[in-house]
């Protein structure tokens, strides 16, 4: 964990200025996983390390889902770690083919691990947490690699909430480097 923490600050995935979040809220810092997660020995630490908490939590899942864009490389590497079926949440359904909101196949009644890079509120997971329960499937977990302690954990208060690490970690960690 803490080579992963060391990454968002050797790596800049951390950074500090003015910035409008996903949720709408403003924010004077950002956590950009997607700058961790193209490279790939990190990618592959982020997998690794939820694969091991999920077999710590004996979380059982059928498929791992990850809404677009930030969280299909995570579900990817995900899938790959642990054998699972893969299956991305789009934002809205194609508007051509066969106009499905979902790529991969949901039955009803799968276990879905479902992942995402970051939350602040938990508004685009909730989305997708929806989209597959409509599909019949039952969401077991919603694992995100850092939560920035925004009211994600309230929202997401139904279901298996699990941060990989929280905001708060990241900075505590920062501040006993210095």
């Amino acid at each position: 964990m803490e080579d992963l923490v060391r990454a968002f600050f050797e790596r800049d995935a951390i950074l500090f200025g003015h910035f409008v979040l996903t949720s709408g809220k403003e924010s004077n810092y950002y956590i950009n996983v997607k700058k961790l997660i193209t490279e790939p020995d990190v990618l592959g630490l982020i997998a690794k390390l939820m694969k091991e908490k999920v077999e710590e939590m004996n979380i059982e899942f059928d498929r791992v889902a990850g809404p677009e864009l930030g969280a299909v490389p995570i579900a990817t590497a995900l899938s790959l770690e642990t054998g699972k079926p893969l299956v991305i949440v789009r934002k809205k359904p194609k508007g051509y083919g066969t106009k499905s909101q979902v790529e991969g196949e949901v039955k009803p009644g799968d276990r879905i691990l479902l992942v995402e890079d970051v939350t602040t509120t938990g508004g685009s997971v909730l989305r997708s947490a929806k989209v597959l329960e409509e599909l019949g499937a039952k969401v077991t977990a919603i694992f995100v690699v850092v939560d920035r302690e925004e009211g994600a954990a309230e929202n997401l208060k139904n279901y298996n909430f699990i941060p990989l690490l929280r905001v708060s970690q990241l900075f505590e960690w920062k501040k006993e480097a210095e």
